[in-house]
């Protein structure tokens, strides 16, 4: 469910309720629009049975949260986010342009990639050191010499690089070298991948997967929220509330 602050409410109202919230062994999740605050209440809303939050001080109402997915749910965070990959970012006014090969194949190839997408307006550089592929014997990626190359295209051409992963082992070797992690269409409910890399500190880019419902890949971010949320909250010393530590891809 998400609470919804008066107008006026005072930031010592807005405390009382996280902090209450807290106190029952749940996250609140503070979203500071320039109208209105909303609480949003993450874990088993039973626990506050007989808090009476609606009585509170500074609250106008409480709002149910129907759909399975919350923390991706626009109800949750209504304001537009920025999101900071590497040098580049993606949000309002922004025009974010990701190129490059499907497939790194070489350091020549890349590099002159690279130096092309960003000509015609690119700011992230993507391309594939872990593919995919139907059949076992097709080529699957260059891997982590892959990477490295990605790393050197990055620091040549001041590019933000992107590359997908397919599995634990790929994304522990990956988060060395990128700045934003790619989840592939065949990789969407993969969900113990989902979950690690929702833990990996970096921003993730989420393809729907083949046939999937809206619901479906909404509960895939889902996934890869919550585990980001567990790590991300700190105490803001100047105002004591809870917030996140760093960006959070918002949908």
């Amino acid at each position: 469910m998400i609470i919804i602050m008066k107008p006026n409410a005072s930031k010592e109202a807005v405390k009382k309720i996280t902090d209450l919230i807290e106190s029952k062994g749940l996250h609140a999740h503070l979203s500071e629009g320039t109208q209105v605050t909303i609480v949003g209440v993450v874990g088993d809303k039973s626990l506050l049975s007989g808090a009476n939050l609606e009585l509170s001080e500074g609250v106008e109402k409480i709002v149910p949260v129907t759909e399975s997915y919350k923390l991706v749910n626009r109800k949750f965070h209504p304001e537009a986010s920025t999101v900071r990959v590497g040098n580049a970012e993606i949000g309002p006014n922004t025009m974010t342009i990701m190129a490059g090969p499907c497939a790194i194949e070489s350091k020549d190839q890349l590099l002159e990639t690279a130096y092309a997408v960003k000509k015609a307006g690119a700011t992230i550089l993507r391309g594939g050191a872990y593919k995919p592929r139907t059949s076992p014997y097709s080529f699957q990626g260059l891997e982590e010499e892959g990477l490295q190359y990605m790393k050197e295209a990055r620091e040549a051409t001041g590019l933000s690089v992107i590359c997908e992963v397919t599995s634990l082992r790929a994304m522990d070797t990956a988060v060395k070298y990128v700045d934003m992690l790619q989840v592939g269409a065949r990789n969407m409910q993969n969900f113990e991948l989902l979950k690690e890399v929702g833990k990996s500190g970096l921003p993730v880019l989420l393809k729907r997967g083949l046939a999937a419902t809206i619901d479906e890949w909404l509960n895939a971010a889902e996934y890869i929220i919550s585990e980001a949320i567990q790590i991300s909250y700190y105490v803001n010393a100047e105002s004591e509330h809870m917030k996140p530590l760093r960006e959070i891809p918002w949908i």
